[in-house]
């Protein structure tokens, strides 16, 4: 009896860590701009050589190494961005995360959350949601998995040129 719990504990685990990377894949489809980055290319994207002098592409590399997936996801349709919402608040829920901080300015909300690693500054999970600024203006999705630092992140998204840079630098100066 106890092997057969074991077991099915193994076999149902790995479905419960993979239900958390999926949550947000059904916005891969018309009208929303999707970038996805798994583990694989994060692998990849580290055997890159660079010039060792380059301390950006340095602390880049490194940073990568601990990244898991990139998800980002960017909207300007009304009933996407009330799909995104409620998939948001199903996912929180489920999966409750630490507000990080939250900011309205200009008709815009942007909340960030996380789930802590081993230290108060290290992050597994990254999710982030910025909704509203105008009826033209793009809504944002943006989940990030591994294991690193939030200040790292700001870098990344600079270097990567992902929409919601700027607030990430803001809640890493903050945090």
């Amino acid at each position: 009896m106890k092997k057969f719990i074991i077991t099915l504990m193994l076999a149902i685990l790995p479905s419960l860590f993979f239900a958390q990377t999926t949550a947000f894949d059904k916005f891969e489809k018309d009208g929303v701009d999707a970038v996805i980055v798994n583990k694989k290319m994060f692998e990849l994207m580290g055997n890159v050589k660079m010039d060792p002098k380059d301390k950006n592409a340095q602390q880049y590399l490194n940073l990568i190494k601990k990244l898991d997936n990139l998800k980002v996801f960017t909207t300007t349709s009304s009933k996407i961005v009330g799909e995104m919402k409620g998939t948001v608040e199903a996912y929180l829920k489920k999966y409750p995360l630490e507000e990080l901080m939250r900011i309205n300015e200009d008709g815009k909300t942007i909340k960030i959350y996380v789930k802590s690693g081993a230290t108060s500054s290290q992050v597994k999970e990254l999710l982030m949601f910025i909704e509203g600024g105008g009826p033209k203006s793009s809504t944002v999705l943006m989940s990030l998995t591994g294991n690193f630092d939030l200040s790292e992140i700001s870098f990344l998204t600079d270097y990567m040129k992902i929409p919601g840079g700027i607030e990430l630098k803001r809640a890493a100066k903050k945090s």
